[in-house]
């Protein structure tokens, strides 16, 4: 599994990445979390406001910090794909 953080580096762009490393702990997985903070590949990705979550190529979230469970339900609902 890749999970993708797309931002410019900044707090919120922190705290999901901390958040999905916290989520993959709780539901003990191991996934390889690459930080993206290149705008044009963000902006190829559909993102027009950070942070960004990618999953797996798959844009689950943009323009807020996801909670830790919402993650994990992002995280289940990629791996039934």
């Amino acid at each position: 599994m890749k999970i993708e953080v797309l931002g410019p580096g900044c707090p919120k762009c922190h705290n999901t990445a901390q958040n999905v490393k916290q989520a993959l702990k709780e539901l003990n997985l191991v996934a390889d979390v690459v930080k993206v903070t290149d705008i044009k590949a963000m902006i190829e990705r559909g993102v027009m406001m950070t942070p960004g979550l990618v999953i797996d190529g798959k844009l689950v979230c943009s323009g807020k910090i996801p909670t830790v469970e919402q993650i994990k339900g992002f995280i289940q609902e990629q791996r039934k794909e």
